[in-house]
């Protein structure tokens, strides 16, 4: 029986099944293989998978697979995994470029501190109005390489991320493809508390990078926060943010130089049988 080699990687807590998947051993069926391996206390487990593949623009190209079968364009702790698991297996420098959904990415690995330059931000909304059931949210929106939904939550601590962020991640505000959404705690003008309800994941999420550049991308425009800024996590986990800002009030890209910092690491590595995803199911029932 052959078998195809897995690494299990974390950062900030979000967790990823990462596969060098170079010379296309996984050929098809991404989505079943992500929904069949991330079932927590049915597999492996994990917020997704990562498929690291060739590129003829960049060092190489990552595909992420949200843990539902859906594919993401960009995920910014899936990114600082790659990156690391790109240079430990000799795919790149410390320094690199690499493919995503959206766009080229750049990294910088020193020990397991990862740091990475995002694209630009856009599609930014400020302090909409939207109607939760009975009640008004004030909500603010960025694409950080995903759709992002931001709240200011002075009572963070309290809020059903569960119920109140599925409700905002399908708002028609949002529709078709949905939002992550992000509540954030302003502590000082250089710290933020967060908490994220993941699209692709459906749940709150111990951390996402994303996220967390999202969080600082609206606190700062807000001029609540300044550069760099220590996004703290719900899994305890701190990660950096880091950018520029317009000094014109340039309203297209008033933020811009966008990093994010933070640890990667290895969990453990693994076999699967290279049948695996073209079972049913992707092998989960017999």
């Amino acid at each position: 029986m052959r078998f195809i080699k897995f690494v299990k990687m974390q950062a900030a807590g979000n967790d990823f099944i990462v596969f060098d998947n170079r010379k296309k051993v996984i050929k098809k069926n991404y989505s079943k293989l992500a929904q069949g391996l991330c079932r927590r206390n049915f597999s492996i487990g994990a917020d997704g998978i990562l498929l690291i593949e060739s590129s003829t623009t960049a060092d190489f190209k990552m595909i992420i697979i949200n843990s539902d079968g859906s594919q993401a364009n960009m995920c910014g702790n899936g990114a600082r995994c790659a990156a690391l698991f790109a240079y430990a297996n000799k795919i790149s420098g410390k320094t690199m470029k690499f493919e995503t959904g959206a766009g080229i990415i750049k990294a910088k690995v020193n020990g397991f501190k990862v740091r990475i330059t995002l694209t630009e931000p856009k599609d930014i909304k400020l302090d909409m109005n939207l109607r939760i059931e009975s009640r008004e949210i004030h909500v603010s929106s960025v694409n950080s390489g995903v759709p992002h939904a931001v709240i200011l939550s002075p009572n963070i601590e309290q809020v059903d991320i569960a119920s109140i962020g599925r409700l905002i991640r399908n708002h028609t505000q949002f529709t078709p493809e949905g939002t992550n959404v992000d509540f954030i705690k302003v502590i000082d003008e250089h710290t933020i508390k967060i908490r994220t309800y993941e699209r692709g994941v459906e749940a709150e999420t111990y951390a996402c990078g994303t996220g967390c550049v999202a969080g600082a991308i609206i606190a700062g425009l807000k001029k609540m926060v300044k550069s760099p800024v220590k996004l703290v996590t719900s899994g305890g986990e701190k990660l950096n943010v880091y950018f520029s800002r317009s000094k014109t009030e340039n309203l297209l890209i008033p933020i811009y130089g966008l990093q994010l910092e933070g640890k990667a690491e290895v969990i453990f590595e693994g076999n699967i049988p290279h049948a695996f995803p073209s079972r049913q199911n992707a092998g989960l029932r017999r």
